[in-house]
């Protein structure tokens, strides 16, 4: 069994939940008109994907919701659920249940879901396409439908016989290559549009990238000609920079010693207070020994004289003291003897001693002019040391600015250099910015290659140096402003043209692939078609013997022109030929003969590609007691093959299924559910 169950919740009378189990090959669903039946029909149409809300008897999709009754208020959303069996992969699904819901809000929002995820309707067509299964065809007719195959126009019937073939999928995917095929003509349209559009616009750019590649070709000439140069500069910069810093080297240290020498020079001319002021102090200084000279003579001849006369007894003189002393010393004697030997030994003492004291006095004078004299020599000799000093430092002081001004002479020299090579360094370093800024960075390249120590002229670099100026003035004539801007554009609008062109080959490359693909489809529904119809009509004229005892029925393919500027439309008519009556056309048969043509039409294209279920509204309404037999015997064949949900009121037909679902109404108007099993049953007895 294929499908399984259906659940109604909220579905026009079937305000609570109900379900349907479909555990045998043919179910009746009976009950009294209006208690609800064919709303079940109506929600297989409604989970399935019927879009018109008239074929299921509603204006709006709020008219399919419970709309409440007194004791039980309005639903908010219709929801119908439909569960199939997928062991045998009748879906093409990995699953080994599929479960198809759909919802119906209020306000009209619609939801799809396949096994409880969100889905779009195209996706659950698709799905159900593959299974032969769609929302209105041939495995779903309705009460009063079953004339429907034989009273719809040629081009109806042949799009219900398509359907019943399973032709639906291969018809979607010819109406979805011819939409893919539309839309791709348009883009090649859009394409070939925007191609025409950038045509001039590229054009310009790319004049103005030739001028550019022409710049960039002088700008690389200027590039390799300005490394050679600036390579060299800096050679020759580097080395004569070096030359003028060893040759200054010397000078600035003889020029530093004389400087040093000149100031200890002047130091000491400073210290020594100037060499006339050292001869003054000299010649005082000789003055004042020649003083001591004179008076240390005279206090020697002073010495002398004291000397002869104290050598004179009679010359030699008594101090007046002496004597007084004397005299108070014999006043105290009474004794002759006393007083004679007291002047004895005063006479004695005096005979023989000197009285040094005037020489002693005079030596010591002496000595003090000697040691003075001394002194004023020792000053003396440092006086004549220091004027020998100066009178040297004054020498050397000559000398050293003589040798200065000849340093300087020479310093002046060197700095003319050094300043002319410094006016060279300026120009290079002037030159290396406007290449720098006409080239770019690259030209600094010039410090990490070629042999600059090669010996070049100061003309050639001269030289060198007119041809860089003549290709930066070419330069700067031919430059391009915004030169990186435009050769951006160019590359986009380049590519841009490239990939337009890549996607316009593409798309014709998908235009070929998708007409290949239509006429394939095509031809397929064409065989499909012709095959398909050969066994429908083979079975229609079996099954229509089979009713009628008799006669012949088949559908045969006719062109139907609608409109005279249009081409002609395919369609199916019905031919059929009762026995023993001269009928050849449908618009003669009677109800009954009708009912039963449209049955056997019915039951034979659903054996030829039986879908998972068929479901048969009272189309069993209008035969009589033998043709309900007829009919009971082909629904048991039909079986075989599909499983069958009869909503009948023939009681033929419902001893034929294996279960009945009972629908009731009751006063508040909701449909309830009651259900008998009669395969159960018949198990039970056994």
């Amino acid at each position: 069994m294929y499908l399984k169950s259906i659940e109604l919740s909220g579905f026009k009378s079937f305000a609570k939940k109900n379900t349907f189990e479909f555990d045998s090959p043919i179910s009746a669903i009976v009950g009294p008109n209006g208690s609800g039946k064919s709303n079940v029909a109506e929600a297989f149409r409604f989970v399935l994907g019927e879009q018109s809300i008239k074929s299921m008897r509603g204006k709006r999709g709020e008219d399919l919701i419970w709309n409440g009754a007194a004791d039980s208020p309005r639903a908010s959303r219709a929801n119908v659920k439909m569960i199939f069996n997928n062991e045998n992969k009748v879906f093409d699904i990995d699953f080994p249940e599929v479960t198809i819901e759909r919802t119906v809000h209020r306000d009209g929002l619609n939801e799809y879901f396949i096994n409880n995820s969100p889905v779009r309707l195209k996706d659950i067509l698709e799905l159900l396409a593959r299974a032969h299964i769609g929302a209105s065809g041939h495995h779903i007719i309705s009460q009063g439908e079953a004339d429907k195959i034989l009273s719809a126009n040629p081009k109806d019937r042949k799009s219900m016989v398509e359907d019943a073939l399973g032709l639906r999928l291969y018809q979607y995917k010819r109406l979805e290559s011819e939409r893919k095929l539309k839309k791709t003509f348009e883009n090649i349209a859009q394409v070939e549009a925007l191609r025409k559009e950038i045509a001039p616009h590229l054009k310009f750019l790319g004049k103005q990238v030739e001028k550019l590649e022409k710049t960039e070709s002088m700008r690389e000439e200027l590039k390799v000609l300005a490394n050679e140069y600036f390579r060299r500069e800096d050679f020759y910069l580097v080395s004569s920079k070096a030359a003028l810093l060893a040759e200054r080297k010397p000078l600035d240290e003889a020029l530093e010693k004389l400087s040093q020498e000149s100031k200890n020079a002047k130091r000491i001319i400073e210290l020594e207070s100037g060499l006339s002021i050292v001869e003054k102090e000299k010649d005082s200084l000789t003055r004042e020994i020649g003083k001591l000279e004179g008076l240390i003579i005279a206090e020697e001849k002073t010495i002398e004289i004291d000397m002869k006369l104290s050598a004179s007894d009679e010359l030699k003189t008594v101090k007046l003291k002496d004597v007084e002393t004397l005299y108070q010393e014999i006043s105290t004697l009474f004794n002759v003897l006393a007083i004679k030997k007291k002047l004895e030994n005063f006479i004695r003492e005096r005979k023989h001693h000197t009285d040094s004291k005037l020489i002693t006095e005079a030596q010591a004078r002496i000595r003090e002019f000697k040691k003075r004299q001394i002194e004023f020599e020792i000053s003396l000799e440092t006086l004549k040391r220091k004027e020998h000093d100066i009178s040297e430092a004054e020498k050397a002081v000559f000398r050293i600015m003589s040798e200065e001004k000849e340093l300087i002479s020479k310093l002046n020299l060197l700095k003319s250099g050094e300043e002319r090579v410094n006016l060279i360094e300026e120009e290079f370093k002037r030159e290396l910015d406007e290449v720098e800024h006409l080239v770019g960075p690259a030209v600094l390249t010039y410090k990490h290659g070629g042999n600059a120590s090669v010996p070049i002229s100061r003309q050639g670099q001269e030289k060198t140096k007119r041809d860089i100026q003549k290709l930066k003035i070419r330069l700067e004539d031919s430059s391009v402003s915004g030169m990186e801007e435009v050769h951006k554009e160019y590359q986009d609008t380049f590519e841009r043209d490239a990939f337009l062109a890549r996607e316009l080959l593409d798309l014709e490359k998908s235009a070929e692939v998708l007409s290949e693909l239509i006429k394939e489809l095509e031809t397929r529904l064409a065989v499909e078609f012709t095959s398909g119809l050969a066994s429908i009509n083979k079975e229609f004229s079996k099954l229509f013997v089979s009713m009628f005892g008799g006669g012949e029925a088949s559908l045969v393919l006719v062109k139907e022109v609608i409109d005279e500027e249009e081409v002609p439309e395919e369609g199916l008519d019905i031919k059929v030929g009762l026995p023993k009556k001269k009928i050849r056309g449908l618009v003669m048969l009677s109800g009954g003969e009708r009912a039963l043509t449209s049955i056997a039409l019915i039951f034979a294209v659903s054996q030829v590609n039986p879908p998972p279920f068929i479901i048969l509204d009272e189309t069993d309404a209008a035969l009589d007691e033998s043709n309900s037999k007829k009919y009971g015997d082909l629904v048991e064949i039909l079986s075989k093959h599909s499983q069958l949900i009869l909503i009948t009121h023939n009681r033929e037909t419902m001893s034929r299924a294996g279960i009945i679902y009972g629908v009731t109404m009751g006063s508040n108007g909701i449909s309830k559910l009651l259900s008998i099993s009669f395969d159960e049953a018949v198990e039970a007895t056994k």
